[in-house]
């Protein structure tokens, strides 16, 4: 009997190892067929683009992994939370947490404010436009990054649909509960999967991006949830400083460096 089921071990694994190969071997006959960057590939990310800035109050959450790289190579994990809501085309709510910090940041067309929960400080300026100009513009002067930046970026002329060395569909997966097409792109310092729920809302459900200028090859997971039916009230975005609180000077990047 022993010997019987090993034979029949033998089989299955055996009828396993071909189905794999003969898979492997049409996905590699279809891919040398097949232009390097795939139109379907950029017309998906301009489809979702349309669906993300045709959105006009929405929240969505992302629980993210990513990776820390030591000298000799070992990498580890760690993890953060976002939570964003969002009014268009110029009000927006976004709360950060780790295990090192939560900041808010509150943003009501007029002026915005950064705050750092865990101390109890914050600090107010200016500003005076979309969603887009306010995210590009808090990095390139202060070196503050908002959580899914690229929700922003998508959909619009600033989208990097011309930068990919390639662009492929790669099948259908599950994210929680929602089947998605998957495609997976590349560019000059970095590999990126997203998974994009299928039919009329084409929302990203799912990112990873692995890092090519690092030999190292760190790679991030963001996991992303939405609520599109959502609406605010008009004080929402308005920010309160809570008790104690204390405001402070936010320095621009490069006076930092000075």
């Amino acid at each position: 009997m022993k010997r019987e089921l090993i034979a029949i071990a033998l089989v299955v694994g055996a009828t396993v190892a071909s189905g794999a190969w003969a898979q492997a071997t049409a996905a590699s006959s279809t891919a040398a067929s097949e232009p390097a960057v795939s139109p379907d590939a950029i017309q998906a990310l301009k489809k979702m683009g349309a669906q993300l800035q045709a959105l006009r109050q929405f929240h969505v959450s992302t629980e993210i992994t990513g990776e820390r790289v030591l000298v000799d190579g070992q990498k580890l994990q760690h993890t953060a939370s976002a939570e964003l809501d969002v009014e268009r085309p110029d009000k927006i709510k976004a709360v950060m947490r780790s295990a090192r910090s939560t900041r808010e940041i509150v943003y009501d067309g007029k002026q915005v404010t950064l705050m750092q929960l865990g101390q109890n400080y914050y600090s107010t300026v200016p500003f005076d436009g979309t969603l887009a100009a306010l995210i590009d513009a808090f990095h390139t002067r202060y070196g503050v990054e908002f959580p899914l930046s690229d929700l922003f970026i998508w959909g619009t002329p600033n989208a990097p649909v011309d930068q990919f060395e390639s662009a492929m569909y790669a099948g259908q997966d599950y994210v929680g509960s929602d089947i998605c097409d998957h495609y997976a792109f590349r560019q000059k310092e970095a590999d990126w999967q997203i998974w994009i729920t299928t039919g009329a809302k084409a929302l990203p459900r799912k990112i990873v991006i692995t890092r090519r200028d690092d030999d190292a090859r760190p790679q991030s997971v963001s996991i992303v949830e939405w609520k599109t039916n959502v609406t605010f009230s008009d004080a929402f975005f308005t920010f309160h400083p809570p008790a104690g609180a204390k405001k402070i000077e936010l320095v621009p990047v490069a006076a930092k460096k000075e």
